[in-house]
């Protein structure tokens, strides 16, 4: 988490909904001596948050239930150039919004695995209509089943929910347009547009 209290963020909705935007998440622990870490899509539904990973991956050896996990999903970024302040003596340094979820894990059944999968699909399969949705009663009597015993799926009590909005808040107002001039300028709308909505 970012030391600056300007730039923590703990409105849950907003928190949630960079999460739906970015379910990509980095998913860290620690275990056999070393952190561990692995990405994979996540489900955020107010404090509960799911997710899978392969039963070979280091993370699924060692959460074996009750260990504490944590969570990252990062939302859009940017560079800054410390030439578009227009103040001398500045460094560069990165725009970026991202969410921290973190809590203890419990593995899931093997019924409750299934429907996470069940859930995935759904949610990322309707982001591609008008493609009739695909569902796991397209695959063959058994494939699906042999395919979940590869994986081990995980709910998180969500104990602790809070990011980072970095969009150059302690700047001046002149010092931040001139940084959404310059990002508008390289195409980057969507970090322009976020900054722009924190200042007007």
């Amino acid at each position: 988490m970012h030391p600056s209290p300007p730039l923590r963020q703990v409105d849950e909705a907003a928190l949630g909904g960079l999460v739906a935007d970015h379910p990509l998440a980095l998913i860290c622990a620690v275990g056999e001596g070393r952190p561990l870490a692995a990405h994979a899509p996540v489900l955020l539904e107010g404090r509960r948050l799911r997710f899978h990973l392969s039963r070979s991956n280091a993370i699924s050896r060692v959460l074996r239930g009750g260990e504490t996990v944590l969570a990252v999903a990062t939302g859009p970024s940017a560079y800054v150039s410390p030439d578009w302040y227009g103040q001398d003596d500045q460094v560069p340094t990165w725009n970026y919004l991202s969410a921290e979820m973190e809590g203890p894990v419990r593995i899931l059944a093997a019924e409750e695995a299934a429907r996470l999968l069940d859930d995935l699909s759904a949610r990322f399969e309707a982001a591609l209509a008008p493609k009739p949705a695909w569902t796991r009663h397209k695959m063959s009597p058994g494939r699906f089943e042999a395919m979940l015993a590869g994986i081990v799926a995980f709910e998180v009590e969500v104990t602790r929910l809070e990011g980072v909005w970095k969009l150059a808040q302690t700047k001046p107002a002149a010092a931040r347009a001139g940084v959404i001039e310059a990002l508008e300028a390289r195409g980057e709308v969507e970090m322009a547009a976020l900054m722009r909505a924190l200042t007007d």
